[in-house]
């Protein structure tokens, strides 16, 4: 069968690991940006691509540049650039679902996407007292701004101070622990097997931020370097965004590639993205171990393209904290053995705040080129696992590009419950962490239900139950929520 002539196709792709020992000798975040474009049209085969580009996609980092899209296209000598920045909470493979789309529909002929962190730079100049030269932008303004149209977190959740990802996180792992029934030895066995295999794959890969080994011993112990941040996880398994790193790819129309005389044996197809927008607070989910949204967004990728999780050869599992990649795991019916990272993850391979995705993307064209007619699946996630996004790479389609939405049928899916904010009476504790921030909360947080329609939070701060809580099972335990907040175990 003939491709369409607007299929789109992914032609080039670079990245960049700037570990340097003096931080004033890095690049900023922009010039990291310029840097991976032109690397990824040299891996093309055409420069020629950067000034006839007709759209830039950039997911919002730590930089504040009003609109880096128009500075890079003016140095790229591209002119009638549209530019497009998606703020923090928007999917990163919404961007790519757009922008392939964009190009499958007539609206571009030449999209670039592209993201960059120089936080490691920033945060060792900061420390030693010296100058954070930037670029300076603020009177521009990008064609479109991707924003989210709620808030990932609830207001009660904030009040009690249970801000920071990895205290939630924590969370929805214990609780998928005792849903499944799992003693805490063999939870933590299974977080530093999976941890342990991702180090693995970091330690051979030449882009990973930290390539030291470690066994899955030594990522799961707390001691004076790999302090416990919140229950079970040590800062071993969690993601490292102090880091310089950035990556970018160039897609095209495939008649564009085959007039530019392109190399077909290196293109890659995206064959199908399927995002699920529908938010829901992590204390308001009645079934905190789970992702009814990844569950469906995969199997609707799956039926689209014909073929099932077992038929797709490389895995980039979204994998900002172990529950992450253990709720995928579940959802999308993957054996626990089987290898779902091709960078080393967000811990090891480095975890640029928005970017993540796109330095999985990277890797993955890459390991699909040493691996002819493979198929590789890569994740998203925005949030506590709040949002949900997959994304489907290919030899030759059979199909057109597919860009679909399957958030209605997720908000139908989902089960929520009612959190009351001063609840009191007898409970069970459906999950619980034990968090050591002082900038957050501290102390035994508590998810606990009256029934399968009634829930509450409470944060005990309590020296006694903070260490019960990080050597006993606390899921499942009966208490008496007493006025004032105070908690009695029963």
């Amino acid at each position: 069968m003939a491709l369409d002539p607007r299929t789109p196709v992914v032609v080039g792709v670079a990245s960049v690991n700037q570990h340097v020992d003096d931080p004033a000798e890095a690049s900023e975040p922009l010039d990291l940006m310029e840097g991976v474009l032109r690397g990824a049209a040299e891996d093309a085969g055409s420069r020629g691509l950067l000034e006839s580009v007709d759209s830039i996609w950039a997911p919002r980092g730590f930089w504040a540049y009003s609109n880096p899209g128009k500075i890079l296209a003016e140095r790229f000598g591209a002119s009638g650039v549209r530019t497009v920045i998606a703020e923090v909470g928007i999917l990163q493979t919404s961007v790519l679902g757009r922008a392939a789309r964009s190009i499958a529909e007539g609206g571009a002929d030449v999209a670039m996407i592209v993201g960059a962190e120089a936080r490691d730079r920033a945060s060792r100049l900061g420390r030693a007292g010296r100058e954070v030269p930037l670029t300076e932008q603020t009177d521009s303004q990008p064609t479109e701004t991707m924003r989210p149209h709620a808030e990932i977190m609830g207001s009660f959740e904030i009040d009690l101070g249970l801000t920071t990802p990895v205290i939630q996180y924590s969370m929805i792992d214990n609780a998928l622990r005792f849903h499944e029934g799992q003693s805490i030895e063999d939870h933590r066995a299974e977080l530093g097997a999976l941890w342990g295999a991702f180090n693995r794959v970091a330690v051979d890969n030449p882009d990973a931020w930290n390539r030291m080994p470690m066994s899955p011993e030594e990522i799961v112990t707390p001691t004076d370097s790999n302090r416990m941040l919140s229950y079970p996880y040590t800062k071993s398994l969690v993601s490292q965004w102090n880091v310089n790193q950035a990556g970018g790819l160039i897609l095209c129309t495939l008649e564009k590639a085959r007039r530019l005389g392109l190399d077909e044996s290196r293109f890659v197809y995206p064959l199908a993205v399927i995002d699920s927008e529908h938010m829901v607070t992590l204390s308001e989910r009645r079934d905190l171990w789970r992702s009814p949204g990844f569950e469906i967004a995969s199997q609707r990728a799956f039926e689209y393209l014909g073929r099932g999780p077992a038929e797709i050869d490389h895995f980039e599992l979204y994998s900002c904290f172990p529950a992450a990649v253990r709720v995928q795991q579940r959802a999308f019916g993957i054996p626990l053995s089987r290898r779902v990272s091709q960078t080393g993850g967000m811990t090891f391979g480095g975890g640029p705040l928005n970017n993540f995705v796109i330095q999985a993307w990277i890797k993955m064209v890459e390991r699909m080129r040493d691996d002819p007619g493979s198929h590789g699946l890569v994740t998203a996630i925005s949030g506590l696992i709040t949002k949900q996004g997959v994304s489907v790479f290919g030899p030759e389609p059979s199909l057109p590009f597919l860009h679909g939405d399957v958030t209605e049928t997720v908000e139908q899916a989902s089960v929520g419950i009612e959190v009351e904010r001063d609840a009191i009476g007898r409970a069970s504790i459906s999950s619980y962490t034990v968090t050591y921030d002082r900038t957050a909360a501290n102390g035994v947080a508590i998810v606990a239900d009256f029934d399968d329609t009634r829930r509450t939070l409470r944060v005990v701060d309590d020296p006694e139950t903070m260490e019960l809580g990080a050597r006993e099972e606390l899921c499942g335990r009966e208490v008496e929520l007493l006025a004032g907040g105070g908690v009695r175990w029963l």
